[in-house]
């Protein structure tokens, strides 16, 4: 899937009016981004691998829904749900282990179709709450794509490769998506990644409205 413009995202969505933004499908307000530490668009550590259309159930079940990812004890809550909905027969591995607040999975490995299903923002979000950086798939639903952009939580990059019929859970690897590249640490071997385009800065920035702000399409926020 072909990256969408940062500008043509911003622009729909700054154009919505502000009564839709704060209905029930309404953007989200969280807590925390993808924090590179002021480094290259890097992410190194553990993976956790899954297979084909995996939804948006699978990532955070409906009824955990009512966590409020503005405030930080419910955005930490909403982090320790996440991937919960797998089933425990293809996945005796947990994400994020009982008792657990962060997974010790900073990189997913998908197939193709991650994030299929509604059109929750809390996907995102909880993969993002949860420590997760990065999503490396073969594909992905157009609108988990934009709502990984849209709210800054973690980067959703593509690749033709079969990763996850490659690498197991636990795996440590390098996901370079300044030379857009995948390294399995253990092997060596790498894999072709796609770039991110227009979307990187946006989800660099901390999501759309971050990335409005520090470009001038909006007004920054008021100094306290």
């Amino acid at each position: 899937m072909q990256a969408v413009s940062s500008v043509r995202v911003a622009r729909v969505a700054l154009a919505r009016p502000a009564a839709a933004r704060n209905s029930r499908g309404a953007r989200l307000v969280v807590q925390a981004k993808v924090d590179l530490q002021g480094g290259p668009r890097v992410i190194r550590g553990k993976c956790y691998v899954t297979k084909d259309n995996i939804d948006t159930d699978q990532i955070i079940p409906a009824e955990y829904l009512t966590l409020v990812p503005s405030k930080p004890d419910e955005y930490e809550k909403l982090g320790s749900y996440a991937l919960c909905g797998l089933p425990d027969d293809l996945y005796p591995t947990r994400y994020v282990e009982v008792d657990s607040m962060k997974t010790e999975y900073p990189v997913i490995i998908g197939g193709q179709n991650f994030g299929c299903g509604s059109s929750r923002e809390h996907a995102p979000v909880a993969l993002g709450a949860s420590g997760a950086g990065v999503v490396v798939a073969e594909s992905y639903a157009r609108i988990f794509f934009r709502n990984c952009v849209s709210t800054g939580e973690l980067y959703p990059v593509e690749t033709d490769a079969r990763i996850c019929e490659e690498l197991e859970t636990g795996r440590e690897v390098e996901v370079d998506m300044v030379n857009d590249v995948l390294t399995d640490l253990t092997t060596g071997k790498k894999y072709p990644l796609k770039p991110l385009g227009d979307a990187g800065p946006v989800i660099d920035a901390g999501g759309i409205f971050e990335f409005a702000r520090s470009t001038g399409m909006i007004k920054a926020k008021a100094s306290a």
